[in-house]
């Protein structure tokens, strides 16, 4: 049955909208980062009257922006790998065994996502300036530190999604594993992990993507030595002046790494957040 004229009229114009609500603001970025430094300052044209590849080669020189690339790619790489590597053991175990305390470590696990994450700011904070001056081991104002940091907000969420996700795995497929000779870990990675590449290429975008863009932790546990990106953009605004061309750049360049990596594994992501979802 056809649907009605009215229901498609009402549809296109609300795509419509929901587009021109995604696009202006990024054509906003693209035109403002190709505008001298006087025309961003001014009224806004929407039609540039000069266009210029300069803000492009300026944002690397006004601040370091590829020590921040480097410390970003480290950092949420690093997080990403850690986080997908402990939530695959933690989420098979909870998934094909049982366990005195299961559940209160599930709901444990689940409710971390409950609580706002300036909570944890100043334990941490606190926790690494005394792990520092008991060990002398530098977690505050360091990548490794950040890279646990991230761990507390990206890890529980990956073992939650991770566990939906073996939990729609035939256990016949671990059972078959076994016959063939297979032990426990042999059949995690023989078997189960193939089957849930799809979840676990999910999980390790959302690693990404949340350690990539997170400002908070970011702002208070780095130096600048190891400022991430999401807070070395703030470079750009100085006493005087605010380079908003350059900052347009900027933020389009750092976009670019994310953009790139969720259309190259968009059909991935979509199967891994819907096929865990329903059993």
């Amino acid at each position: 049955m056809a649907a009605p004229r009215s229901f498609l009229w009402t549809r296109r114009i609300f795509l419509t909208l929901l587009t021109a609500f995604v696009v202006l603001p990024v054509y906003v970025m693209v035109s403002s980062s190709l505008k001298p430094l006087e025309d961003v300052s001014g009224k806004f044209e929407w039609i540039p009257s000069g266009l210029t590849i300069r803000p492009y080669f300026d944002i690397w020189e006004t601040v370091p922006l590829a020590d921040y690339f480097v410390n970003s790619i480290v950092v949420a790489g690093a997080a990403t790998v850690l986080s997908v590597a402990v939530a695959i053991f933690a989420a098979y175990a909870v998934s094909r065994y049982t366990f005195r305390g299961k559940r209160v470590f599930t709901v444990t696990v689940l409710s971390t996502q409950m609580f706002p994450g300036i909570l944890f700011l100043l334990p941490l904070f606190l926790i690494y300036v005394n792990i520092g001056n008991a060990t002398g081991i530098a977690l505050f104002g360091s990548r490794e530190g950040l890279i646990l940091t991230y761990l507390t907000f990206s890890l529980p969420f990956s073992i939650w999604m991770l566990t939906g996700y073996f939990d729609s795995i035939p256990r016949e497929l671990d059972e078959a594993a076994k016959v063939d000779g297979c032990g426990p870990i042999s059949a995690l990675f023989r078997v189960i992990v193939p089957a849930a590449s799809p979840g676990i290429i999910a999980v390790a975008v959302y690693a990404f993507m949340t350690a990539w863009g997170e400002v908070l932790f970011a702002s208070v546990m780095t130096n600048d030595t190891t400022r991430t990106l999401a807070v070395g953009l703030q470079g750009y605004a100085t006493q005087n002046d605010v380079y908003w061309n350059q900052v347009m750049a900027a933020s389009l360049v750092v976009s670019v790494p994310v953009v790139v990596g969720f259309l190259l594994l968009q059909r991935y992501l979509v199967a891994g957040l819907t096929a865990g979802a329903v059993k």
